[in-house]
């Protein structure tokens, strides 16, 4: 089968993100299909951007065929982000004949994370000679997060093109694949048919956990210094921006009595100075903030965590529920979780990995850091078993390709 994934921001791991596109395309390369990625030259969420010098430019990365769409840069999400969309679809649009003869794909896969290119899916099938299917992943709800986070008019013209985008994804594709639990019932309200809805979570790489990438020399060593002091490390891996409500933890270091907890936050962000700043004015010596490592670290990162912490802001985007990389990497750690975030139930507590949070609960997480703290050897041998059993059995990357190749093959349930 011949597989193209249409995802703007589309990274690998040396790049950096998005890594989804990229897990998925390997493990369906593994089954003996032929995947191709259009992406941009360029995204915010990767660490490194490919040179590319015209359109289309190819490039293989482990047996994956990029095609990469020079759209220019931009900064924060201001028109000159929105023009790069336009440019993007604008030039797959114009040029759907030419990528139906180059790749001749058999499913087309609309993935960014606004709805747009689900015109594009859209034209290749009503181009193409052969019957294409088009399947619509669902990563943000947009434009709804314009609206009810970015503060936007539903009367804005950009709104209504990513409302009227949403709704021709919802109703015209064959599938609809979403990342977010919870999102069916207002995808009907926005014309998909129920029996479209098909929920893939974001997953792990068995293999990254088998053989994983030293820390830095720097982590290694004051992690392990703080382990031989006998500390109880509480870890944050991860972006620092407001909404990933790291002020909670500085709270939590300002009030916990318990002086072998040792707080470590580990990641970047246009947060982290100022976190840094605040834990320095407050005195804190129960905080250490670390450098981002490498995705393929995490593992070795996790080894030194107790207790691996994740939160968000309150948003009413999290009825919808909640789907990051960091939950799943955290299940296969073992590590006991706390989640702050204010959502309907996830897999850490479906499967009493950890415990769930509203958002910025600083009693209710120092409530459960001593509880984690004070629990039995026993105890906590079960809920690492349970939780790495969970992460290898339902999250593997694996399981989530064959999984979507049934929706692909329409044997949904």
């Amino acid at each position: 089968m011949n597989i193209l994934i249409i995802n703007h921001y589309a990274g690998s791991p040396e790049m950096g993100m998005e890594f989804r596109p990229y897990y998925f395309a390997r493990e369906w390369i593994k089954m003996g299909h032929k995947v191709d990625i259009i992406a941009a030259d360029y995204s915010h969420l990767r660490r490194i951007n490919p040179d590319v010098k015209k359109d289309f430019q190819q490039e293989n990365i482990d047996g994956i065929n990029y095609h990469w769409i020079k759209t220019g840069s931009y900064k924060g999400n201001g028109v000159k982000r929105a023009l790069t969309m336009a440019k993007f679809v604008l030039k797959l649009w114009i040029h759907a004949g030419e990528i139906i003869k180059d790749i001749a794909p058999d499913v087309v896969i609309d993935s960014s994370t606004y709805p747009l290119d689900t015109y594009v899916g859209q034209r290749i099938r009503k181009k193409s000679k052969k019957r294409v299917k088009v399947i619509h992943e669902v990563h943000d709800m947009w434009p709804a997060t314009l609206i009810e986070v970015g503060g936007m008019s539903r009367k804005n013209p950009f709104v209504i093109a990513m409302q009227l985008g949403e709704n021709s994804a919802y109703k015209n594709s064959d599938y609809v694949v979403s990342l977010l639990p919870y999102a069916k019932e207002y995808m009907v309200q926005h014309g998909m048919r129920p029996d479209k809805f098909v929920e893939i979570a974001n997953g792990i790489v068995l293999a990254d956990w088998e053989s994983p990438t030293p820390l830095p020399e720097e982590h290694e060593e004051k992690l392990r210094r703080l382990k031989e002091e006998g500390k109880f490390i509480v870890g944050y891996f991860g972006g620092h921006a407001l909404s990933n409500a790291l002020e909670a933890l500085i709270e939590c270091a300002t009030k916990i009595k318990d002086a072998q907890v040792q707080f470590a936050l580990v990641g970047d962000g246009v947060e982290k100075s100022r976190l840094m700043g605040e834990a320095e004015k407050r005195k804190l010596s129960n905080i250490l903030f670390l450098e981002p490592v490498d995705k393929l670290a995490i593992p070795n990162l996790c080894k030194y965590f107790d207790i691996i912490y994740m939160g968000g802001k309150a948003s009413p985007l999290y009825r919808f529920g909640v789907c990051m990389n960091k939950m799943f990497d955290s299940l296969m750690s073992g590590k006991p979780i706390i989640c702050a975030i204010t959502t309907p139930k996830t897999p850490i507590s479906e499967y009493k990995c950890g415990v769930m949070l509203d958002s910025m609960d600083v009693e209710g997480i120092i409530k459960s850091i001593h509880k984690f703290k004070n629990m039995d050897d026993k105890e906590l041998g079960e809920l690492e078993l349970r939780a790495i059993s969970i992460a290898k059995n339902k999250y593997s990357y694996k399981k989530l390709a064959l999984k979507f190749i049934d929706v692909i093959n329409g044997r949904v349930s």
